[in-house]
């Protein structure tokens, strides 16, 4: 691929660390689950708006995320976005507006072709780039998600899996770690999960060491047994219910059934207020004080788990109806940089550089964008930093 001058090169990932989230949900029409492949066969036949489309067959929603089908669901994707104050709440805003985007887009097709269609909730990937600084011989991606694997799972179930969940799991992805759990049909809890995941990404990532021994280093505490599985899908691994002694999504989260190392019994939601402890001023600093507030409250049993119902919540069964965003903290989060110039992309906004006009043709990745000049048709590659540049002049 070019680079921003032209010249071929390899591709450059963003110089700062970026977090994204994806969700994948299953299609049924009228009551019958399908392939969105054999419904529609592009995304560009769901959605009716002018795509730009970006590397393999994923395209650009107007919204400002990705869509696109993969083995029999639909996967909607944020763009990734700067690791910074308030970046856990804006990537879970952005997330729901591209499910509430295509939910739209999925009604108006329903009322063209006379039937009724619903998105399940199936699965979401919480998604943090590795920076390449923080690498060394005792610092992997590998060897960091195979800590998170051993951190994150308990108190990630109580964030967003349910009754019927059957795993939370971690992947190393070359220069990213995504987590991988439940979809969670309940925007708060969303939020509150992606602020406990990058909180403790990032509190990890500081650590002179990726080794077990770290843990009980950092007083979190640790189930006996607790035994990672292999994950379903790539490499990484996961915990599922033979990982522990017991079903954890099944058991009363508020029992002390839990042993642990140190000798004790404790409940889930006492493990997970102890593992997030370490964490805490990195979870408050990367989403915001109420969501720290909320992921306490649900630790302490005074705001609902959806592990505190007897079975899975109906919400599951047609995601993306309901979605209630405080204003105030959306006025307070404004839109990041990368997020600025994502829209000015999508909008096809003319680029100026020096005498010259460029229009965005594709997404290369998430962090590059290829152009054409008006005239010439000449390609150019400029990736998200460049445009915020030239947008600042």
């Amino acid at each position: 691929m070019k680079n921003a001058k032209g010249n071929r090169g390899a591709a450059a990932p963003p110089p700062q660390p970026v977090i994204g989230i994806e969700a994948e949900f299953t299609l049924f029409v009228d009551g019958v689950k399908r392939r969105p492949e054999e419904v529609f066969v592009t995304p560009r036949n769901l959605i009716s708006t002018p795509m730009i489309p970006r590397t393999g067959r994923s395209y650009q929603l107007p919204s400002g995320g990705a869509i696109y089908f993969d083995t029999g669901v639909i996967e909607v994707a944020t763009p990734i976005v700067e690791l910074q104050p308030g970046c856990a709440y804006r990537a879970t805003r952005l997330l729901w507006e591209q499910i509430r985007y295509v939910r739209r887009e999925l009604d108006e097709w329903s009322a063209r072709n006379g039937c009724r269609c619903r998105l399940e909730g199936f699965s979401a990937h919480y998604n943090f780039s590795f920076p390449a600084e923080r690498k060394s011989s005792a610092r992997t991606a590998w060897k960091l998600g195979y800590l998170l694997a051993h951190i994150l799972p308990l108190p990630v179930m109580l964030l967003a899996a349910n009754r019927e969940s059957t795993a939370v799991g971690v992947r190393p992805r070359g220069t990213r770690v995504e987590v991988t759990t439940d979809f969670t049909p309940d925007a708060a809890l969303m939020l509150a999960t992606c602020g406990l995941i990058t909180g403790v990404m990032e509190g990890v990532l500081q650590w002179h060491r990726y080794t077990i021994d770290e843990i009980e280093q950092h007083q979190i505490p640790r189930l006996v047994p607790f035994r990672l599985r292999k994950h379903s899908s790539r490499r990484g691994w996961r915990v599922i219910p033979s990982s522990l002694a017991r079903n954890p999504f099944t058991t009363d989260p508020n029992t002390p059934t839990w042993r642990l190392r140190d000798g004790r019994t404790a409940s889930l939601r006492q493990v997970a207020a102890e593992t997030t402890r370490p964490f805490r001023r990195e979870i408050r600093r990367l989403s915001d004080a109420a969501t720290l507030r909320h992921i306490d409250a649900v630790f302490a049993g005074d705001a609902r788990s959806l592990l505190d119902f007897p079975k899975r919540p109906n919400e599951y069964e047609d995601a993306g109806h309901h979605i209630n965003w405080n204003r105030r903290r959306v006025r307070h989060w404004a839109r990041s940089d990368y997020e600025n110039v994502i829209h000015r992309v999508i909008a096809r906004e003319p680029i100026r550089i020096g005498e010259k006009s460029y229009k965005a043709e594709r997404m290369q990745g998430w962090y590059e964008v290829v152009f054409r000049e008006v005239k010439t048709g000449a390609r150019r590659v400029l990736n998200l930093d460049d445009l915020v540049r030239l947008t600042r002049r």
